[in-house]
């Protein structure tokens, strides 16, 4: 995605289900969930590098000893900071103590981190700030073991303020309007209710309250717990919890909006936010990993038992499609296949935009991320080529000679790595037409494998805003002097805003939408932006069950092809020569490519849960009356 949008987040739960002896004996080392650990999200760290943290719990400790270990980074490489500082610990303790070294149980019952439970989380901060108050790993302490609730997750609610007013009205006073905390202490919450209730229990059986401590812990009813505070939430997630006694969780929202995935076997239950970085860490193959269903919780309990539990009722399934076309790392056996599927299915319509003129055409693609739909977008034309030589050959047999042939055959599909980009480089002047110039150049382009002849195909996986496209892209293209510049979105026209984890929160800033707007100007229908605007406004007050989005009637007047053509105008630099066209991919090629992911929201208005119509309105009313401000 050449336009820069923070998205997402990462996690990674991981449970050694065997002593740490026994992981000593076979790898070598009783830090092995560590170094699981890192690598766990280290290989997620394409999912957030605003902040990471890791929380560790011990099972089984004696009372007065430590059993919750945390740390957060929001350091420039977060992940690195965390476990440097983490292995810094370590190599510390070790030589102060090296009666440490061989023996398993000093080493846990004295050395940080050396647990057999831990919670990962890479973020970027798409709500709220980037301090490192607002890294996850979230704690809520207590001093009755069960009591103490870990917290991290990828997730958006986009009903923060009904959350936080239900947490008062629980007689609670939450420290921050935040989902995070919201969420959090909803949970913690009915926590407490469920201990208190077997505590109850307990006592009435004549138990004291040490004697209760372990019964607890063995019958809290987790998905008991998750279904009452789940209650009233709206948005995308797939969170993960620990308990300080050592159950865990990971829930995922009942349209599956945000990913997860597990593996268990007789050492480990893990869960991440993709499958390739399990297989990877732990050498697995692709069917050995699950997915987490929408709408369950995978609950893992002290003991190591793990099951499935429904917690919420799976509504109609709307996996986000952006983690096929962007978010998520393209060495998923499945995505990797996705995003060549999407390359492949737009090259009837670059076709159409090079006049059929693949002899004079260089293909390439930009940013690395679009890298794998270039494949398949150049292996489609290989095919058409192929068959066009066919072609020729059986029309022309007859008169064909061998120089001829051999001239047929020797054409290729013209490829070459056209733009690269330059990361070192960094726009610190803010003045704006200084900061453009230095913007202009943050890509580097090859120089002499363009004729003026040629068109330029340059393939991206999105276009959002379009601004790194005209105040770079584009101008750095056209010094290569082609006769048009073809650009080629895999993703379709981006319309409406996210609300469940990318940062693409403002109607106006989508490219797509001000397309709309010139045109409803243009054609005399400007009308309806204030028709949209009263109509979202009298929805207000309604339950967001009751609510419309009315903001796809901006775009209703039009085709997908004028405001693909107005894209192009609104894009196109004053000062290029060459000829831009800009060719988005059609939802139904989407659906086609990513069957499994048919989350498609921000392309055609199709929210999964009620709270995103609420959240769309309200971003259209924030661009009428000029506010600045998130819809959610």
């Amino acid at each position: 995605m050449s336009d820069a949008i923070k998205h997402e987040c990462g996690i990674a739960l991981l449970r050694l289900k065997k002593p740490l002896e026994f992981y000593k004996e076979k790898y070598g080392s009783a830090f092995y969930g560590i170094q699981k650990m890192y690598l766990l999200m280290e290989k997620q760290h394409n999912r957030g590098q605003d902040g990471a943290g890791l929380a560790s719990i011990k099972l089984d400790v004696e009372p007065g000893e430590r059993y919750i270990s945390r740390i957060r980074s929001n350091d420039a490489q977060p992940i690195q900071d965390i476990f440097a500082q983490i292995n810094g610990r370590i190599n510390e303790e070790l030589t102060i103590h090296p009666e440490y070294q061989e023996d398993v149980q000093l080493q846990k019952d004295n050395i940080p981190y050396i647990g057999e439970l831990f919670l990962g989380h890479v973020r970027y901060g798409t709500f709220g700030k980037n301090s490192i108050e607002s890294v996850h790993p979230f704690l809520r302490q207590n001093n009755w073991m069960h009591r103490n609730l870990i917290v991290a997750g990828n997730f958006n609610m986009t009903n923060v303020k009904e959350l936080f007013t239900s947490l008062v009205e629980l007689g609670q006073h939450p420290k921050e309007l935040a989902d995070t905390v919201t969420v959090m202490e909803k949970i913690g919450h009915f926590l407490d209710d469920e201990v208190t209730d077997l505590y109850q229990e307990c006592k009435n059986n004549g138990l004291s309250k040490r004697e209760a401590s372990p019964v607890i812990a063995a019958k809290l009813d987790i998905a008991k717990i998750l279904k009452r505070a789940s209650r009233g939430w709206d948005g995308g997630y797939a969170m993960a919890g620990l308990l300080g006694h050592g159950d865990a969780f990971v829930f995922r929202d009942p349209a599956g909006i945000r990913p997860a995935y597990f593996y268990e076997d007789d050492e480990v239950v893990v869960v991440a936010s993709e499958r390739p970085v399990i297989q990877t860490v732990f050498n697995v193959p692709f069917e050995k990993v699950q997915e987490l269903p929408a709408g369950n919780a995978l609950i893992i309990k002290k003991n190591g038992i793990a099951t499935l539990e429904e917690i919420i009722t799976p509504t109609i399934k709307k996996a986000c499609s952006f983690e096929r076309i962007y978010f998520s790392r393209g060495s998923d056996a499945e995505i990797y296949q996705e995003r060549k599927k999407l390359g492949k299915l737009i090259l009837p319509a670059v076709l159409e935009a090079i006049d059929n003129d693949t002899d004079n055409t260089v293909f390439s693609f930009i940013p690395n991320t679009a890298e794998t739909s270039f494949y398949g977008m150049v292996e489609a034309a290989n095919d058409f080529l192929n068959q066009r030589k066919n072609q020729f050959i059986l029309t022309n047999r007859k008169t064909l000679t061998k120089e001829k042939l051999e001239e047929i055959l020797s054409v290729k599909i013209r490829t070459e790595k056209i733009a690269i980009k330059d990361v070192k480089l960094r726009t610190f002047i803010t003045e704006d037409s200084s900061r453009d110039d230095l913007v202009a150049h943050v890509y580097d382009v090859t120089y002499g494998v363009i004729k003026p002849t040629d068109n330029l195909v340059i393939i991206d996986d999105s276009i959002v805003r379009g601004t790194t496209l005209k105040k770079s892209i584009l101008k750095m293209m056209d010094r290569l002097s082609p006769k048009r510049i073809v650009v080629v979105s895999s993703a379709p026209q981006i319309r409406f805003p996210d609300c469940y984890g990318i940062d693409m929160a403002r109607l106006e800033g989508l490219v797509a939408f001000q397309a709309a707007l010139e045109l409803l100007k243009e054609r005399n229908l400007y009308h309806i932006v204030e028709t949209v605007y009263e109509k979202c406004k009298t929805q207000e007050n309604l339950k967001d069950s009751e609510v419309i989005n009315h903001v796809t009637e901006i775009y209703a007047p039009f085709t997908d092809q004028e405001i693909s053509d107005k894209i192009a105008e609104l894009l196109n630099p004053k000062d290029i020569k060459a000829e831009v066209k800009i060719i988005f991919q059609t939802v139904a090629n989407l659906h086609e490519a990513c069957p499994k992911n048919l989350g498609d929201w921000y392309f055609t208005g199709d929210y999964p849960t009620p709270g995103g119509n609420r959240v769309v309105n309200r971003a259209f009313i924030n661009f009428y009356e000029g506010i600045s401000a998130r819809a959610y």
